[in-house]
């Protein structure tokens, strides 16, 4: 198989496919200079190769955001031949108008980590390359106009805080993330959106949301529960509605995605330093 776009989606992302019919043609964990990447694997739908991946466990939640290996992941499959990405992300909400069980096409990234430099290239002299707009306008195109007719609310931009995690934000760096002009707070979008365009990849981000954070309603402490209250079941039931939907929302997009031309901005990110003769063609020989 031979897959030009993937998918990095959430745990075990590949059994919703395989309960509806697909089944990986292969799967396979990649040695890469940053480690091992997480299992890809190679699906064919209506003449669609695409290769997917689940960030955080195959069977369980295995590995928080900041001990992910997003590096790795992203080397791997540029190794493939893959050269599209589309992100499939669950944030919390910051604004009551954007519900649980809410789709999100984010345009821009707020990162308010605290991770220290994410860069393939370290102690060099490129990597400093502009990033608006963030996301490949094409993919994002494409994928708002494949999403106009699912049963679900899609808000077509949105501002994407970062932060490091594990740990859920406070109620007051919610309030100031408001007013900084943030819609959604999440752990995963960053550093992966930025080491992917250091490696020339088209990227874009379907999120869905599933939670209000914190602060944001008066949510009672509940032990023992996911996000320990802070979403009702009523949310959780929608939430699941979109989770359950997955495959269905990916099949449905993913022709359009794999269809745009690239005529982006995403292949030449790098192209100040090709002319100034720090890097070649070979994307390897950049990385450190």
């Amino acid at each position: 198989m031979n897959p030009k776009i993937a998918i990095i989606a959430r745990v075990g992302a590949h059994k919703a496919f395989e309960a509806k019919g697909l089944k990986p043609g292969k799967t396979e964990v990649f040695s890469t200079p940053y480690g091992d990447s997480r299992p890809i694997h190679f699906f064919r739908h209506n003449g669609l190769e695409f290769a997917l991946l689940s960030r955080h466990g195959e069977a369980g939640y295995d590995l928080s955001a900041p001990f992910l290996n997003p590096k790795a992941n992203l080397y791997a499959l540029k190794s493939l031949g893959i050269d599209k990405i589309l992100a499939w992300v669950a944030p919390g909400s910051l604004r009551e108008e954007m519900a649980p069980g809410d789709l999100v096409v984010p345009h821009d990234v707020l990162d308010e980590g605290r991770g220290g430099p994410q860069t393939f290239f370290t102690g060099v002299g490129w990597g400093f390359i502009r990033h608006n707009p963030l996301f490949c306008p094409e993919m994002r195109a494409g994928l708002l106009e494949a999403l106009q007719n699912v049963p679900f609310k899609v808000h077509p931009q949105g501002v994407y805080v970062a932060t490091t995690g594990p740990r859920l934000e406070t109620a007051a760096e919610i309030k100031k993330f408001r007013l900084l002009g943030g819609d959604l707070v999440g752990q995963t979008l960053v550093p992966e959106v930025f080491l992917a365009r250091e490696l020339e990849l088209c990227y874009v981000g379907l999120t869905y949301v599933v939670n209000y954070a914190e602060g944001l309603l008066h949510r009672p402490y509940q032990p023992g529960v996911l996000f320990e209250g802070l979403a009702t079941p009523e949310e959780v039931a929608q939430v699941a509605a979109v989770e359950t939907a997955f495959p269905e929302i990916i099949l449905k997009a993913l022709p359009a995605l794999a269809a745009a031309p690239r005529a982006c901005p995403c292949p030449r990110l790098l192209e100040r330093y090709r002319l100034r003769g720090d890097i070649g063609e070979d994307w390897r020989t950049w990385v450190r």
